[in-house]
């Protein structure tokens, strides 16, 4: 059974790079490349062997509820998907932007580390567990966004790393509540003895979508990322908003509120409000910063609420949607980071209006920063207009104008920002010197495939594609007695 090796390799991973690396980060860099490429192709395979199918591994051979299982159906390959994408293009910017940086191989460890525990997060069906693999990610992250070794990384660490402990209490908290009333803490036990008792449901869900909610960045919860964002090193950035806000966020609030509880309207109603105030207050603070790191995170907490929409809706197709948007601002935003390190590599400044002519001087950042910010503008036929026009639509046909409305507002000021970034950082009338040997071959291959895909993927929205690829995903979130089905084999 291959489940385990997603975890396995990894944390194996970061465990020999400690014991062999040397002065030099070449071991580590060979040996995270070897892994993120080995992760791809298992997810990759995963998902186009499943066939509707959800492949379970039981630890030991021990039964659930006695024993800890491992479950990825197509909702968790999609994910792992991802979650590998985005780190094989982070590794490969890494390499030469980590050796101006800072070269170490502590930075591959806690990169594996990091990695390992978003895919525990996903592939597990044990509640527990999940709280375990969300803790041995964000001790990677705390680690990460610290590697600079500047006082601003600090304090964002600090920061994050408290922010972080507020939601794993909460987590917690909730976990107990769960336990006391169903005495398992296998995801699917849960959802098929959770009584239909209100004190439980609300309770446990209000502390779930507090926790959740945080590690998302779904505002009121957003404290920690614009700092945590923007002192991290890029490829961080790349994997904090393109995929670790999303695999300890948003995939865990869906995997909970539809295959575990099951939907229910309140929560609905409280995700529709809470991404439709990430989406318009993201990007309204966005369009006021001039740091461009700090206005991508603050775009990062925007985007979130097109996905939390897309969730709340709860049709299949606001899930379709929500699910795309996941997929497609993981590649774009991922992408924004990137560009945006090359430019703070290339020019040492990350301050829009210290910018100028350097789409010459960088052509490939140049060039790959305007597919991505038409792409997280909603310009056609790049893929956020697609997933973005599918919420649009699901928010009309349930009765929801004003949300389709707002939707629209905010892709709107968001090309609004980004017309900014092209105008201030790449194409304006500020002559400046760029270090083009800084932006080596790798950073720039880095950025030309996520460009690729983030036009690439705007085939997923044709009939016959979307029926193997996103349709498997929506239909296992919305089919809460399948999901117990398959994972207990009843």
């Amino acid at each position: 059974m291959i489940l385990p090796f997603f975890i396995i390799i990894p944390l194996l991973t970061a465990f020999i790079i400690t014991l062999i690396a040397g002065e030099r980060d070449n071991w580590a860099v060979i040996l995270s490349i070897l892994a993120v490429v080995s992760l791809l192709i298992l997810s990759v395979y995963c998902f186009v062997s499943l066939n509707g199918r959800t492949l379970v591994y039981e630890m030991g051979r021990w039964q659930a509820p006695i024993g800890i299982i491992l479950a990825v159906d197509a909702l968790s390959a999609f994910m792992l998907m991802i979650v590998s994408i985005i780190a094989l293009t982070a590794i490969m910017f890494s390499v030469q932007y980590i050796r101006n940086l800072s070269p170490s191989w502590k930075y591959y460890a806690l990169f594996m580390l990091l990695t390992g525990g978003m895919n525990g997060v996903i592939a597990t069906g044990d509640l527990f567990n999940l709280f375990v693999f969300v803790e041995i990610t964000l001790f990677a992250a705390y680690g990460l966004v610290a590697y600079g070794n500047r006082a601003e990384e600090f304090e964002a660490s600090f920061k994050y790393a408290i922010m972080g402990s507020i939601s794993s209490t909460l987590v917690l908290v909730g976990i107990g509540i769960i336990y006391s009333a169903t005495s398992t803490l296998t995801m699917a036990l849960i959802a098929e003895r959770l009584p239909q008792n209100p004190t439980v449901m609300y309770w446990s869900g209000g502390l779930f979508v507090a926790a959740f909610g945080l590690k998302a960045a779904i505002m009121p919860f957003h404290a920690w990322l614009p700092d945590a964002h923007s002192s991290a090193p890029a490829p961080i950035s790349a994997m904090l908003s393109g995929v670790l806000i999303k695999a300890l966020g948003v995939y865990v609030l869906i995997r909970l509120f539809f295959n575990v509880f099951g939907e229910m309207p309140v929560f609905s109603e409280v995700f529709l409000v809470l991404g439709t105030v990430s989406m318009v207050i993201g990007v309204f603070l966005a369009l006021g910063q001039w740091d461009v790191k700090r206005l991508l995170a603050y775009h990062s907490i925007s985007q979130i609420g097109y996905i939390i929409i897309g969730v709340g809706l709860g049709t299949t197709l606001g899930l379709l949607g929500a699910v795309f948007h996941l997929l497609n601002h993981a590649i774009f935003k991922a992408l924004l980071f990137l560009n945006a390190g090359s430019l703070e590599m290339a020019l040492g400044t990350r301050d829009l209006r210290q910018m100028g002519k350097v789409s010459k001087a960088l052509p490939v950042t140049s060039f790959t920063s305007m597919v991505a910010s038409l792409s997280i503008s909603g310009i056609p036929p790049f893929n956020g207009f697609f997933s973005k026009l599918i919420i649009f639509i699901a928010a009309i046909q349930v009765g929801r104008p004003v949300v389709a409305f707002l939707a629209g507002l905010g892709s709107l000021l968001t090309l609004a920002s980004f017309m900014k970034v092209q105008r201030y950082g790449f194409h304006g009338e500020k002559t400046v010197t760029a270090d083009q040997a800084k932006v080596g071959w790798g950073m720039r291959a880095a950025m030309i495939v996520l460009a690729i895909l983030c036009l690439a993927t705007s085939a997923l929205v044709i009939p016959g594609v979307r029926e193997v690829t996103l349709d498997p995903v929506v239909e296992v979130i919305m089919n809460k007695t399948g999901y117990i089905t398959r994972v207990l084999g009843r």
